[in-house]
């Protein structure tokens, strides 16, 4: 958590110095891996429960949690001084997750987290991150994350990545989100972003109030996921608009449980994403 509130520090000092829309902008080269080691029986205890996750003696990480374990790395890469975006303003709008097998808390996880490629959107500029995990050299869990940094544009850009309407899901659950839902999550994921901290915070970056984790909203919804038969495989999740804290949202599924959704009571989609399970 250290090198990640680090990270931020150094994020806000160079990102006034990157210009995303520069022609020829290329990627750092450079992997960025943590040594293994297995997940702090803490720290795990707490993300489940603030996720929503079942919490037994036993069993597998979320399918999410590697994620959260490799995000310091992440960061250090994405606020380096090659990294040509800022990560000032840069937004999360797509995560694919897949897991090779189920792992376990006791095995010695060995994250790896490289830039992928640029691509151009329609509303700036997207770079494609992706995060390996490794035990005892077996790839055991990857997934890919798209971040936007948001720049006018010149002629034809590339749609969003995802661009299906939301499905029109049953509604299964409804959730009150605390206003200091980001700090609480923030805690736990070391990911203290100020737009997720204080509304004051948010606010000089645009938003009325502080919102949601988006890695935070897709793992409650995997947690109700993982309610129905069969072991959760793979992920993939678009965040559509912010969740602005304290709200009320809804949960909504598809029968089978591969689809669902989040939404506001106005009928917003925050979130949508389609699920497989093990055989």
């Amino acid at each position: 958590m250290t090198s990640l509130s680090a990270s931020l520090v150094r994020g806000a000092v160079t990102s006034p110095f990157k210009h995303p829309g520069r022609p020829g902008a290329t990627l750092p080269t450079g992997r960025l891996t943590l040594p293994a080691a297995p997940a702090a029986p803490g720290p795990l205890a707490a993300y489940r429960r603030i996720c929503g996750f079942p919490a037994p003696e036993s069993g597998p990480l979320p399918l999410t949690y590697p994620h959260v374990l490799a995000f310091p790395l992440a960061m250090r890469l994405m606020t380096g001084r090659d990294f040509p975006l800022p990560v000032v303003g840069l937004v999360h709008t797509w995560i694919e997750i897949r897991s090779h097998r189920p792992v376990q808390p006791g095995e010695a996880l060995e994250p790896t987290v490289y830039a992928a490629e640029l691509t151009p959107h329609r509303r700036g500029t997207e770079v494609t991150m992706v995060t390996e995990a490794r035990v005892g050299g077996e790839l055991v869990w990857e997934s890919r994350s798209g971040y936007l940094s948001r720049h006018a544009t010149k002629g034809e850009a590339a749609a969003a990545r995802f661009g299906e309407e939301a499905p029109e899901l049953p509604a299964l659950a409804e959730w009150r989100l605390p206003g200091d839902l980001g700090r609480r999550y923030g805690a736990v994921s070391g990911d203290r972003n100020p737009i997720h901290l204080h509304p004051l915070t948010a606010r000089l970056f645009g938003f009325p109030r502080a919102i949601a984790h988006g890695m935070w909203t897709v793992a409650r919804c995997l947690a109700e996921a993982d309610k129905q038969a069969g072991e959760l495989r793979t992920v993939r999740a678009e965040f559509r608009a912010p969740v602005l804290l304290p709200a009320t949202v809804t949960y909504a599924a598809d029968p089978a449980g591969n689809a669902f959704a989040l939404r506001s009571a106005s009928g917003r989609v925050h979130l949508t994403g389609t699920v497989t399970r093990a055989l």
